[in-house]
């Protein structure tokens, strides 16, 4: 039975392919880049592992012997295997997988994929959008987006991407006939749309100061469900200033009132202190450096 052991030595297999195409120990030479006589060594030694030989040295140049045509030809086939296998590794892009919810999958990154492709063409990322605390190592998670507040772990680092800044938004069709912002008496009368955050009654503590009718309410179990109500008109929902930004410079959405809640709640990408990949470190900075642009640092 034979092994890998047995196998002659990859440079003399080399020397022989090279010889085999070219006939010729000058050309091998000047293909693989050493000397002729280095190029005759490996394929002696070649021939002396198998007991035969391969070729017949003649005045003009190099023949096959029987044997040593059909053995080129196997050698030929490998060697093509081989480079076709490395070719296809060196052109597979590295995936990395990042762990967001729903809300920021679908009203942030979503529509920036396009962005990260054009930055980042080496590599294939995918997103996991879930509410639920996830393992790096069990979930097989490279990169997260979280809301919290440090420290997030011992071994896990976590950079700022957005501070929580959160403000109500509606359809303009919703307010046109109330001046663009409301007061306590109009807000009232709107339907707030309500996720699991539950924020509304800070906020309104915050913007009024007082106690209010309880306005109509819709429930959703996710914001982008409420946000999602919200630019269709159905009421007034909360949401974090930069997951709605861009509907805010477009006009799709507007702030029924002038008020801002901020918290501790911020959103940071968090990766492991140890064994990140260099592709994972990547996404991450292109995370950070798209989030530096729309919410400048002091």
């Amino acid at each position: 039975m034979s092994s890998e052991a047995d196998l002659p030595s990859l440079s003399g297999l080399r020397a022989f392919s090279a010889a085999g195409r070219h006939l010729s120990f000058r050309a091998a030479a000047e293909e693989l880049g050493v000397t002729q006589g280095a190029v005759a060594q490996q394929v002696r030694g070649l021939e002396e592992h198998l007991g035969l030989r391969l070729f017949l040295r003649e005045p003009r140049g190099l023949s096959f012997t029987e044997a040593g045509r059909v053995y080129h030809a196997a050698v030929a086939r490998a060697f093509s295997q081989l480079l076709d296998a490395t070719g296809a590794l060196r052109e597979a892009p590295s995936r990395v997988t990042i762990s967001v919810t729903p809300t920021f999958a679908s009203k942030w990154l979503i529509p920036r994929l396009a962005e990260f492709t054009e930055a980042n063409p080496g590599i294939d990322l995918r997103i996991t959008a879930t509410e639920r605390v996830m393992s790096f190592h069990a979930d097989g998670i490279d990169l997260a987006v979280r809301q919290g507040h440090p420290p997030f772990g011992a071994s896990l680092r976590a950079d700022l991407l957005f501070p929580q800044e959160v403000i109500a938004v509606c359809s303009p069709q919703l307010v046109a006939n109330q001046g663009g912002l409301l007061d306590a008496a109009a807000f009232s009368r709107m339907t707030l749309l309500h996720d699991t955050h539950d924020l509304w009654p800070q906020f309104i503590e915050m913007a009024f100061g007082t106690e209010l009718d309880a306005p109509r309410g819709l429930r959703f179990s996710q914001t982008t469900l409420s946000l999602d109500a919200a630019l269709a008109g159905q009421g007034i929902a909360l949401a974090s200033r930069f997951l709605v930004q861009r509907d805010l410079n477009a006009g799709r959405l507007v702030q029924p009132v002038d008020a801002v809640l901020e918290g501790g709640q911020d959103f940071y990408a968090l990766l492991p202190r140890q064994g990140a990949s260099e592709a994972a470190l990547r996404a991450r900075d292109w995370l950070l450096g798209v989030a530096s642009k729309e919410v400048p640092r002091g």
